[in-house]
């Protein structure tokens, strides 16, 4: 093949020559965008061109024992306008600045109407003269309004003139935030935790002991500029954080606040703390922590139920019995002489609450506990230990008391139980008398409570848990255990011992006020002297910690408790004032019929048949279907899935399903179902929902059945 060079070489170099001027066209447009368009891409780069931008896990949930929120996150907004209109092109963006202009001035009062009505407590003309001012100081991140906005009223600014365009274009842009929201209010705050306001950062409780669970992990995204369009690109998709289950039941929380509650405003007490405890898991069902503040009110301040380590008082008394019946030293039906109720110990002299009426006497060691006699402990101890007083710690310590508790929230303080050196040079010879008593120790008030929890266990110890399970959509991904700390604090003929003289405690003694008329209740009042500091325990007024720590029902224990409240001056009582709180909230327990199991009070001979909520039949009938109950549905066809709303009736033996056939203009009865399903179906068919109360619905604001406009607002109550 013969090739013509006269032909080729121009072809050449037309390509070449073609091929320089395109690259210098090239090299010219970056040397214009690095030196004259410089610092308009710069302001760009810094709005729009971004790398690594962080995209926030959706935080998890914390659950109560039943299923239901109380702490989850939801989006809030700042919202703010940039006056300054930027482009390339300073021609384009001086005509994309006049019309922003003109924009705003032109609709300035339907804007400022708007921004009053879904902010109502701004008037119009503090939002006209808000926007007025920021333009007139042309600045680029005005904020509009003061406070952080939910998504709702977010999507009611965007409806707005202006607002509605691109934050290009229009200039209005928001800035999104997670707030934690908790349904229950105050309803253990301190357990559930807290973020920093700032930010999706833990400052304490459950919600910093498990941040790790919650938080999830964050994504990554960038900008890029596609088909003439910014986009933002996600590198890597964030992971949502996983829900916890804790063991907190929500009825038994609300019943052990309230009764508190009542009491501390009845006796002025400063501290109140309470926790109740399911035996056979240490699942800690409710726990409280009220503090008097300077107000008068009571809030929950501080967890001081798991990290106030103070002196127990004569709730120990019954941990120095069990040590002295465990090693053979004493015997149920043996007596000791308390006098008049004063007794010298090693130059001190130890009294009962009754000194001035004269004492006890001769009395027998169940009488010990059931009178709360320091002298009688006192003395069963000191007795038989003061030669060796380390065997008798040993005891304590054998019987799980002083053995650290691990729980798994920050501050959580340990027992403190004291042990002699050898040499005895941190041992008196009054130490032992005063520690049988519950001085020289200090402990929080759940370790007492899980001593108590032991007894009633017969004789198992487990750590307090508080929660269950981790969740993923729904499903169980991790679950915690019930973890045993002993699986025995002492023999049973000591145990049988101690479960029978604690019963006696408050059939016969002075924890008559802890007692139920239904059901017998067993457990030990106490009350202590607080020290004041370097002032001792006689610093300015006195000041006393009682409570009341038991368990019930006696016969089969299915919850332990204990009610502790500090309080300055007399009268102070462990039984007297503790007790009743007890007492109010076991029978509170009981008769929700969270102890009976609910098949005991059926006919043997019937079918039982659950009440149901109304809501999403085909949910409803999925359930029905694997809890094997019957039911029948009245809607002809099956929506392939889809959710059919409705209401569930119990008829006979039978649970009818009954569709809702309301069509989507008319607004449909959503009483009796809870709040989830009644919002998701008001919603789905555009209306705006505001809610009031807990519960079920009980009534909504537009009668069901009439016809509304999209966008209309709907109030339901709730209640349970």
């Amino acid at each position: 093949m013969n090739f013509d060079n006269k032909k080729i070489m121009p072809r050449f170099f037309v390509v070449i020559v073609l091929m320089s001027l395109g690259g210098l066209y090239i090299l010219g447009n970056a040397a214009y965008l690095m030196f004259v368009e410089s610092e308009y891409w710069t302001q760009v780069s810094r709005k729009l061109v971004k790398e690594n931008v962080p995209i926030p896990a959706k935080r998890g949930n914390i659950l109560s024992a039943d299923g239901q929120i109380m702490a989850s996150s939801l989006p809030e907004y700042k919202i703010y306008m940039d006056y300054v209109a930027s482009d390339k092109n300073p021609e384009t963006a001086k005509e994309l600045q006049a019309w922003r202009d003109s924009v705003l001035i032109a609709d300035l009062d339907s804007i400022s109407q708007g921004l009053s009505k879904t902010f109502p407590d701004k008037t119009a003309g503090y939002f006209k003269k808000r926007l007025k001012k920021g333009k007139k100081l042309r600045r680029r991140n005005w904020q509009i309004y003061g406070r952080r906005i939910s998504y709702i009223q977010y999507k009611e600014c965007k409806k707005l003139p202006l607002f509605r365009e691109s934050p290009f274009k229009g200039g209005f842009y928001a800035e999104e935030f997670n707030q934690r929201k908790k349904p229950y209010g105050s309803l253990a705050t301190r357990t559930l935790g807290a973020l920093y306001a700032s930010k999706d950062s833990a400052r304490y409780g459950l919600e910093l002991s498990y941040d790790s669970i919650l938080r999830g992990k964050e994504g990554v995204s960038h900008r890029a500029k596609v088909r003439n369009k910014w986009l933002s690109l996600v590198d890597a998709p964030p992971v949502d954080g996983n829900d916890i289950e804790t063991t907190i039941d929500v009825s038994m929380q609300d019943a052990a606040e309230k009764a508190l509650l009542k009491q501390l405003k009845n006796i002025n007490g400063d501290v109140g703390v309470v926790v109740l405890m399911e035996v056979a898991t240490g699942d800690v069902k409710a726990i409280v922590n009220m503090t008097k503040c300077a107000d008068g009110e009571y809030r929950e301040v501080k967890n001081n139920a798991v990290s106030d380590l103070m002196e127990p008082g004569s709730t120990f008394k019954t941990a120095s019995i069990m040590v002295a019946l465990e090693d053979g030293k004493i015997s149920k039906n043996d007596f000791v002489d308390t006098g008049n109720g004063q007794w010298e110990m090693h130059g001190r002299v130890m009294k009962d609450h009754n000194w001035r009426r004269g004492g006890y006497g001769r009395i027998s060691v169940p009488e010990v506990l059931m009178y709360s006699s320091n002298i009688g402990v006192s003395r069963l101890v000191d007795d038989n230990y003061k030669d060796h007083p380390e065997k008798f710690v040993d005891g304590l310590y054998r019987e799980g008391v002083g053995i650290p508790l691990n729980i798994p929230l920050m501050g959580s303080g340990e027992p403190r139980v004291r042990r002699p050196k050898k040499d005895g040079s941190n041992w008196s010879k009054t130490a032992l008398p005063w520690m049988s008593i519950g001085y020289e120790t200090q402990m929080p008030p759940i370790a007492t409570l899980t001593f108590y929890n032991a007894i009633a266990n017969g004789g198992k110890m487990v750590r307090p848990r508080f929660v269950k399970a981790v969740r993923k959509n729904g499903e169980i991904v991790r679950e915690f255990p019930v973890e045993v700390i002993k699986e025995r604090i002492c023999s049973p003929k000591t145990l049988n011992d101690i479960q029978e003289i604690l019963e006696m405690v408050v059939s016969k003694g002075l924890g008559k006020k802890a007692g139920c008329k239904d059901f017998k209740v067993s457990g030990k009042t106490g009350t202590a002297q607080v020290a004041q500091g370097r002032g001792g325990y006689h610093g300015g007024r006195m000041k006393y910690l009682i409570s009341f720590c038991g368990y019930y029902p006696s016969d089969r224990p299915k919850y332990s408790c204990i009610v502790a409240i500090q309080k300055s001056g007399l009268p102070a009582s462990g039984g007297g004032h503790c007790g009743p709180v007890f007492s109010e909230i076991a029978q509170s327990v009981m008769a929700k019929g969270v102890y009976r199991d609910v098949s005991e009070a059926s006919d043997s001979a019937s079918v039982f048949v659950p009440d149901v909520l109304d809501g999403d039949m085909n949910a409803t009938r999925a359930v029905l279907k694997e809890l094997d109950i019957p039911f029948r549905q009245d809607w002809s066809t099956d929506k392939g899935g889809k959710s059919v709303w409705g209401k569930a009736v119990n008829s006979g033996n039978v649970v009818t399903l009954r569709g809702d056939n309301t069509p989507m203009e008319i607004v449909p009865d959503v009483k009796g179902m809870g709040a989830k399903d009644a919002v998701y179906m008001l919603e789905s068919r555009g209306l705006k929902v505001r809610l009031e109360g807990v519960g079920r619905v009980v009534s909504q604001s537009i009668p069901p059945y009439v016809k509304y406009k999209k966008g209309q607002t709907i109030q339901i109550k709730l209640k349970r």
